[in-house]
């Protein structure tokens, strides 16, 4: 039996993943442990493959060596990018329907978190590819923003997306916390301190408690923000400065081709009125 690491940072889909893959070079039987469920990508195209997968109760067993033959699969989108579109259509009071989008329930938790926030996102299952579920994401227009509160519980589910739900906090009429965000520290930057000294330089309020950060509201006035190279804080202070009441700069935006090349031109597309520089 493997049991997830202990320590600051939550046990990450990519650890899980690594041992599963793994598992199916194994004589035997694999058992993972989890103490906090992660998302279930893996599992997924397991079963869809027919790998002797199995749950019991919060590990997952696999029975192996096992090789399966070779296959074909189209790779739906990735929520977590479709985040942050559907919170810069919210932003300037807009709509937007996102198609081919993946809608497996464990990348969706951030969706009840916009729903606190008021806004309103409906969801259609169109089909399944490999075990994903895919549909589109339709975000209805004239949602007014409130101020939200996710705690440590709830923050490993949303932890992707935290970036985008900060941005949208920045402009509700209130105080929003986040609490528990110690994985954030670890990830392509220290999301945390990013987050919040750049909503700072956006002109906004935000301030850290330890793991919690703690958003002002109110809006921003513009300025000029620092990504540190990583593609969801250049993202989440483009989305956040598309509403901000002068002009603002973000550097690093070239580190949107991690997750997201098309992002800017996507903005541009949707009526978004942002420069790249070169």
């Amino acid at each position: 039996m493997i049991g997830s690491p202990r320590g600051r940072r939550h046990p990450g889909r990519a650890w899980r993943a690594g041992v599963l893959l793994a598992a199916l070079a194994a004589e035997g039987t694999t058992t993972v442990a989890e103490r906090i469920p992660t998302r279930d990508h893996t599992e997924r195209l397991f079963v869809a493959l027919g790998a002797p997968i199995r749950s019991d109760g919060a590990d997952l067993v696999l029975e192996g060596p096992f090789q399966h033959e070779g296959f074909r699969g189209v790779i739906p989108g990735d929520p977590s990018s479709a985040a942050f579109l559907l919170g810069a259509a919210a932003l300037t009071r807009g709509n937007i329907t996102i198609i081919g989008v993946s809608l497996n329930p464990t990348r969706l938790r951030f969706l009840d978190v916009l729903g606190r926030m008021g806004l309103e996102v409906e969801i259609d299952v169109e089909g399944s590819e490999l075990g994903e579920p895919f549909g589109s994401m339709h975000l209805a227009p004239g949602g007014a923003l409130r101020p939200v509160h996710v705690d440590a519980h709830e923050m490993p589910l949303v932890i992707d997306e935290v970036p985008l739900l900060v941005a949208l906090a920045t402009h509700a009429p209130g105080h929003s916390r986040f609490e528990g965000g110690a994985e954030l520290r670890v990830k392509e930057s220290d999301r945390l301190s990013v987050l919040g000294e750049g909503i700072r330089s956006l002109g906004g309020e935000a301030s850290e408690e330890g793991d919690d950060l703690l958003v002002g509201g109110g809006g921003l006035s513009g300025g000029s923000a620092r990504s540190d190279g990583d593609h969801r804080m250049a993202m989440a202070f483009a989305v956040t400065a598309l509403a901000a009441r002068a002009p603002s700069d973000i550097d690093g935006t070239e580190s949107t081709a991690v997750s997201f090349p098309d992002f800017f031109p996507f903005l541009r597309a949707l009526g978004a009125d942002v420069e790249v520089s070169r």
